[in-house]
């Protein structure tokens, strides 16, 4: 089948070339790519000419051979973009709150568990906690519940916080455009809004309640974000929801679409891996050495864009990644509202790296990468 490229410029959405394209006859592709296809992708590395028949390849059973090479060629690129710096964040839960059913999540309406809505004297020591640890970039997660946690409690929360953090990000449900002007003007300078799944059959048999069906509405979130000035996107794909390979080749080409559409926007890019959860325990796996061929794929593909990793993954692996292709990481997460003052409510999924800040910070140290939290422009806030 013809590959079309996604469309690079202003005026035209992610959608549109999403629509044309299909996700089982994507997976072919990368099924059926060759030795010599990867080879000829590992050629381009660097050259930024890297094409969507590359991408495949390096996706592909057939790259992990291949996987030592990858991995120095990420090393090398990272290292030339992005130095030895790692930026750190914490994630700060204001609810667990949620209206929407989705199988994966362990705050999905369905779920009998510890609801809580933090008010804003609880946010606020939550933040101090986090800040006296040293964390000066905060992401800021909800359920979807648009009465509990409006739009409007939304932008007050990140207010509050923006006066002592460099940089204030949210993980919240989709918002229209005007909405997120309204968290520019909060104080709030990146979204991160992960697509879960780009599988269209899977992502409608895994949401079955709530504003989250949607799937055109979340996969145009960035577009609308950007357009409203927020500075910082993070996208992303949940591995285990269907096929891992082709999930990331949609996430590469949403990431060239608006790395290229919406220039002066600073992308990343994460591929959380599937955790248990209220409600799931029989998570599907996806290998070590699949998950680092995609992120060193990624890298790759991606050499400009940020690489998140979070604390889902344990500490042997996170270092070794840290090393190699990742920019962003997450320390001393808690993922449940009120978690870090002590307060009781349920987890959205498990954590495996359990360290504190500090003693996550030294590991990279040790390994001669240089932990950074603050953000690098405050000014442009």
């Amino acid at each position: 089948m013809g590959l079309p490229n996604p469309p690079g410029f202003p005026g035209i959405v992610f959608t549109d070339y999403y629509r044309r394209m299909h996700f089982a006859s994507i997976s072919a592709e990368i099924e059926n790519a060759s030795s010599s296809d990867v080879e000829h992708a590992l050629s381009k590395a660097g050259t930024g000419q890297i094409s969507d028949r590359n991408i495949l390849a390096l996706l592909s059973p057939a790259a992990l051979p291949y996987l030592e090479e990858m991995a120095r060629m990420a090393q090398s690129i990272t290292r030339q973009r992005h130095g030895n710096i790692i930026q750190i964040y914490a994630p700060l839960y204001l609810s667990n709150e949620c209206r929407s059913s989705c199988t994966y999540c362990g705050f999905s309406y369905e779920n009998n568990i510890r609801r809580r809505t933090l008010s804003m004297e609880e946010i606020e020591k939550e933040g101090s906690i986090l800040y006296d640890q040293g964390i000066r970039h905060v992401l800021l997660l909800t359920g979807e519940d648009y009465k509990r946690t409006s739009v409007q409690f939304i932008a007050d929360a990140a207010r509050r916080l923006a006066k002592s953090f460099s940089s204030v990000s949210i993980e919240v449900y989709p918002l229209k455009e005007d909405d997120y002007s309204m968290m520019r003007e909060a104080g709030v300078d990146g979204l991160a809004v992960y697509q879960e799944t780009y599988d269209p059959e899977c992502y409608r048999r895994v949401h079955l309640r709530g504003m989250k069906k949607n799937l055109e509405f979340r996969l145009e979130c960035p577009d609308r974000a950007a357009s409203a000035g927020i500075r910082k996107i993070s996208i992303g794909a949940l591995l285990g929801l269907s096929d891992s390979a082709t999930e990331v080749f949609f996430c590469a080409q949403h990431a060239r679409y608006l790395m290229k559409t919406y220039w002066q926007t600073q992308l990343s890019v994460s591929l959380p891996r599937l955790r248990p959860a209220e409600g799931l325990t029989d998570v599907p796996l996806v290998k070590n050495r699949s998950y680092v061929q995609y992120l060193c794929a990624l890298r790759i593909i991606l050499p400009d864009a940020g690489i998140i990793l979070s604390t889902r993954e344990g500490e042997s692996f996170r270092d070794q990644m840290a090393g190699i292709c990742i920019t962003q990481m997450s320390a001393g997460s808690r993922t449940e509202p009120g978690g870090y003052s002590g307060l009781e409510a349920t987890v959205q999924f498990e954590t495996e790296d359990r360290r504190s800040v500090h003693e996550f910070c030294s590991s990279l140290r040790a390994n001669g990468l240089e932990p950074v939290f603050t953000d690098w422009s405050p000014v442009m806030k």
